[in-house]
């Protein structure tokens, strides 16, 4: 099953409420602040490639406060 670690930068202070956000989707395996460049990970499991780039798309980098995201499609 394609997986993929999504980097989220967010609005200054978001971080808790993006993360509540995060951890209530499907497809989202774990969710963690980090610190660092980036604010937020996110570990994705979906059925297909293109529905893991899809889902991406649509439900976390559309979230409300996302500034931007990093995915990195893990290969095995």
């Amino acid at each position: 099953m394609p997986m993929a670690y999504v980097l989220i930068n967010v609005e200054m202070g978001a971080e808790p409420e993006v993360l509540k956000k995060l951890r209530k989707l499907p497809k989202v395996k774990e969710a963690h602040s980090v610190y660092g460049l980036y604010d937020l990970i996110a570990e994705v499991e979906f059925e297909t490639l293109s529905g893991l780039k899809n889902y991406i798309y649509r439900h976390i980098r559309n979230l409300d406060k996302v500034r931007s995201t990093l995915t990195m499609i893990v290969s095995e």
